[in-house]
């Protein structure tokens, strides 16, 4: 939690009980309360720090202070910042193209298609455009949205927009433990020439939700992408969500959330049991 959200986002209400069922103490505490010792508690598990992108240094720092925290600090460390889809692109899994723009430095924009700006860290779409480089006047707006994102210190992303999201939305799985839960559909974000707030007075942008059944595809790459993830760790990531696109050459790879993710307990029956069986083995080991 954070003290912007004391009380989470809703996404966690499930949990609570399925935790308590289980002889479970849990409560929420926010990351930023002060003076709170986090030695005191076996088991820390972050949810809904929404506000970790206005505050990442501070809230690394926390991170790595916490004892028996997950998913642990060196997870969380690199998850915070979206360069990290560069590297998963060069160990070879299938990732939306992605040019890393850092302050400083000139983007280098699409001459066909829509694409789309966004901080290499931040949440819920904050800070994100999408472009049309037909239209006149693209180029002259993304560069001086990217030039917004420099000035607020943000390393900026380039990435074409995949359209195929608009009918078919976009897919995120939600692992437990290394093992696949259920999964959603979250339906386009990014309106044509919308460009949001770098810091806007909401932490996130509101989704449209719905259950989905994965496709085989999908699952297959969301499996890649779990066993490249857990190769050199001592267990299974405690929760995971991959969240794909549709191409015409397959899912790719649009985000990848260990820090804080929504895990939409709420749209799939047992969800909810299955992570607090997840905290429950953990805090007997």
């Amino acid at each position: 939690m954070c003290l912007d959200m004391p009380t989470g986002d809703g996404d966690d209400l499930p949990l609570l009980p399925a935790l308590a069922e289980r002889g479970i103490d849990a409560r929420m505490v926010a990351w930023d309360e002060p003076g709170v010792d986090w030695s005191a508690f076996d088991l820390t598990v972050i949810r809904a720090t929404w506000n970790y992108t206005l505050r990442r240094e501070d809230f690394l720092a926390w991170a790595a202070s916490v004892p028996r925290l997950h998913n642990p600090a060196s997870v969380v460390l690199p998850n915070t910042d979206k360069a990290y889809l560069g590297a998963l692109a060069d160990a070879g899994l299938p990732v939306v193209p992605t040019q890393l723009v850092p302050p400083g430095t000139e983007p280098k924009l699409p001459e066909y298609g829509e694409f789309v700006l966004k901080p290499s860290v931040g949440a819920g779409s904050r800070g994100a455009g999408r472009f049309d480089a037909a239209k006149p006047d693209a180029h002259r707006q993304a560069h001086e949205h990217a030039e917004r994102l420099h000035a607020a210190g943000r390393t900026v992303l380039v990435q074409p927009y995949l359209d195929a999201v608009d009918t078919a939305g976009e897919t995120a799985l939600i692992y437990f433990d290394g093992v696949f839960s259920h999964a959603i559909r979250k339906g386009a974000m990014l309106e044509p020439d919308v460009r949001h707030r770098i810091e806007a007075d909401a932490l996130y942008i509101e989704e449209r939700i719905s259950a989905r059944q994965p496709s085989a595809a999908e699952l297959a790459v969301a499996e890649r992408v779990l066993h490249h993830l857990h190769a050199g760790l001592d267990e299974p990531l405690l929760y995971a969500r991959i969240d794909l696109l549709p191409t015409s050459e397959g899912p790719v790879l649009v985000e990848l959330e260990l820090v804080e993710p929504s895990l939409f307990l709420g749209y799939a029956d047992g969800a909810a049991d299955r992570l607090a069986d997840a905290v429950s083995a953990r805090l007997r080991r």
